[in-house]
């Protein structure tokens, strides 16, 4: 049905819409980012994304800007335009409408209600279907949607920083600040573009963070997509120890406490704090289905930010898909706090990991790393 054959001007303007799509990283979800370029005799017509849900896709807002002009171009689509009816119409009736003669698709679409349907319509109406093209990299823009679509669970990504000796804090729970302004920056758009922070009621208690995006450590440029949607924040506490006070209760940004048996907590219900219980052992919360909840809850992409025992177990049950670690060129030495509490007795019982990319931050290093159980 497709058409595997294309060139490096097909590439680069793929990776255009790729580009388009990367705007939408902080504000489509649980939608996922989607670039479109239209393209006539050479010339490009016209440039659309998704920027919300409820609003016009990438392929609408290209197709808008565009008018009659589309007609007869190329649609470049960093992902399968859509074939089902939701708060949107289908995009690939849109693009028939238009009288678009070659679709370039990105990657096929996930969700279980277009999966190649839509391509397959624009074919059979005559549209040449290519693709698909830079398809990982089209991949790469919505690990969280995709993993959903296809398990019904969003992409677990848990953020680290420690010292050059691996160590996250002093003995006495002293922490502030680990590593430099830049990755404390970048930490933010981490949060900006997921779902959901997931932490404890002792990093809470600790720290006593907000867990929101903070717009005043962003780029100018960035705020306004980065706090547009701001995660929902998610905090385990089966001990009931969450302080109404804590600046995370008293933030307008909305707040999910999860327990397991335990009676929801008055003053929070009256606040307007949502308590859920989950099943747990031990007055611990089940974390498998924790994670589960959140994919009912349509997460793509959820953020761990806890201390080494609550990282520990989200690493130990095989829950997460990533590792994000901010290592600051420093040494906290031998009786400082470990990155992750891992009682692990033998090399044979070691976590195996792939490192993805590694950069300077500021004066940090950035290390994203994926576990590898085949290693």
């Amino acid at each position: 049905m497709y058409v595997f054959d294309y060139d490096s001007n097909d590439r680069a303007l793929m990776a255009r819409a790729i580009q388009l799509a990367r705007l939408g990283l902080y504000s489509t979800m649980p939608n996922p980012r989607v670039g479109c370029v239209l393209v006539k005799d050479g010339e490009i017509l016209a440039e659309g994304w998704h920027r919300r849900a409820g609003e016009g896709h990438a392929e609408v807002n290209a197709l808008a800007q565009a008018g009659e002009r589309a007609r007869g171009a190329t649609a470049y689509v960093s992902l399968e335009p859509c074939s089902h009816t939701g708060k949107t119409g289908p995009c690939s009736e849109a693009l028939l409408r238009a009288g678009i003669k070659r679709v370039v698709f990105g990657m096929e679409d996930p969700n279980p209600q277009v999966a190649g349907r839509g391509l397959q319509q624009l074919h059979e109406a005559g549209v040449e279907v290519v693709g698909p093209v830079l398809e990982q990299e089209a991949r790469d823009l919505n690990p969280g949607f995709i993993k959903r679509m296809q398990t019904g669970l969003p992409w677990v990504r848990c953020k680290m920083a420690m010292s050059l000796d691996g160590r996250t804090a002093m003995a006495s729970g002293e922490s502030k600040w680990v590593t430099g302004p830049a990755a404390r920056s970048d930490v933010q758009r981490l949060r900006a573009r997921s779902c959901a922070i997931v932490t404890g009621i002792g990093s809470i208690l600790h720290d006593d963070s907000a867990l929101s995006v903070r717009a005043d450590e962003l780029n100018v440029t960035e705020v306004a997509l980065a706090t547009a949607v701001q995660p929902l924040r998610v905090v385990l506490d089966s001990s009931q120890r969450l302080p109404f006070g804590a600046k995370v209760v008293q933030s307008p940004a909305g707040l999910l406490v999860v327990s397991c048996g335990v009676t929801p907590d008055e003053a929070l219900t009256e606040a307007g704090v949502e308590q859920v219980s989950l099943p747990g052992r031990d007055q611990r919360v089940d974390l498998s289905a924790l994670v589960k909840e959140l994919g009912r809850r349509q997460c793509n992409e959820v953020m761990v930010e806890a201390g080494a025992q609550l990282a520990g177990a989200f690493l130990r049950r095989g829950l997460l898909d990533e590792l994000v670690i901010y290592m600051a060129p420093k040494l906290m030495g031998s009786e400082a706090r470990p990155l992750f509490e891992l009682p692990l007795q033998s090399m044979a019982a070691r976590l195996p990991l792939t490192i993805q990319d590694i950069r300077a931050v500021g004066a940090d290093w950035r290390i994203t790393a994926r576990p590898d159980p085949e290693a």
